[in-house]
């Protein structure tokens, strides 16, 4: 498809710089199956569901992932993008072309990377100097906030850039539609008699890049690692067998489910996956979405039209602007439920 049918005109206005709190106090736009648009809040979530329903959150943790360094007189800025093993990761650099094999990067005395050579999309391979590189990142690192908030990360991003079950550290992004979530409000989701469950993957850098090609068929997805559990597996199994539904919080959880159950049957283990999901593809696990506003143009817009219908998210987000929902990771979200094919 052409990447241009999924361009739109967003006000600046709209564009989130910062979340609501409480958390549950964000807009929730209701895309049902079948009906009209309905405008609500997070809060009201628990009467969307059914009990019964099984409900899947990414309890990915971020991590400060941006880095300022020198290598000789030379600054350097690095966004570590994904593990590649127990010391090695792919990153973003600035300026990259000034990084050479074997070369060092001096980020603290105590905290070095050795430039191991060139990877995908100009990007650089390091092997750091430590053997606990979450510690030292949490020391020296800089949460990556999104390009589009325009500005660099407060002491208070923390903990709003951070969803409320946060597990294993690894992502330079959140999986933004689980920071809409409080303790309450997940309180108020198990007495409805929905069951939770967590997969994990952990997002990349690769998010916040637009599709430069012109097709979607030109373009190549980033990979990004995820992990399902036994436990998982079998509730997810259980429920589908059963007629129950199966909600993803998140795009990263639809497409960890997506891509562990492309037989229709959901596998526990670990892989990396470059699901890209456009319109015309065969949803096998995911029944209903919770998800925020995307941007134009993104392979999460892409995503979302897959589920619910081209035409019907374009008039979603034409439906969001003109009530001045607030767009992107600190925005408001949207639940949206697949039409079930007969």
């Amino acid at each position: 498809m052409r990447v241009d049918l999924f361009d739109y005109e967003l006000p600046e206005k709209l564009i989130a710089k910062a979340p609501v709190s409480p958390r549950d106090s964000a807009r929730l736009l209701h895309v049902p199956a079948c009906g009209r648009f309905s405008d609500r809040t997070v809060r009201d979530l628990p009467s969307l569901l059914r009990r019964g329903d099984v409900m899947v959150f990414n309890d990915t943790k971020v991590i400060p992932a941006r880095l300022m360094g020198k290598r000789g007189d030379v600054s350097v800025e690095v966004l570590l993008h994904r593990r590649t093993g127990e010391r090695e990761w792919v990153c973003f650099a600035k300026p990259a072309k000034r990084l050479k094999d074997g070369q060092e990067v001096i980020f603290a005395d105590d905290f070095k990377a050795l430039v191991l050579g060139r990877a995908e999309d100009g990007q650089v391979r390091l092997a750091f100097e430590t053997d606990d590189i979450f510690a030292m990142l949490d020391k020296y690192g800089e949460l990556p906030l999104p390009p589009y908030m325009q500005r660099r990360a407060q002491e208070t991003d923390k903990a709003t850039y951070q969803t409320a079950y946060a597990l294993h550290p690894g992502s330079v992004a959140a999986p933004t539609a689980g920071l809409h979530f409080t303790p309450e409000l997940l309180k108020a989701i198990d007495d409805a008699g929905v069951t939770r469950a967590h997969v994990t993957l952990h997002v990349g850098a690769g998010t916040f890049l637009p599709v430069k090609a012109d097709d979607t068929d030109d373009h190549v997805m980033h990979a990004e690692w995820w992990h399902v559990t036994p436990e998982t597996a079998v509730l997810i199994n259980t429920a589908k067998r059963e007629g129950r539904r199966v909600i993803a919080v998140g795009t990263t959880s639809m497409r960890t489910l997506e891509s562990a159950g492309k037989s229709g049957t959901v596998g526990a283990g670990e892989a990396e996956t470059r699901l890209f999901i456009t319109p015309g593809y065969d949803f096998k696990i995911v029944d209903a979405l919770m998800t925020n506003f995307h941007l134009p143009r993104s392979t999460l817009l892409m995503l979302v039209s897959a589920f619910a219908g081209y035409e019907k998210m374009r008039e979603a987000y034409r439906h969001a602007i003109a009530q001045a929902y607030r767009f992107y990771s600190y925005g408001d979200s949207s639940f949206i439920e697949r039409c079930q094919k007969t």
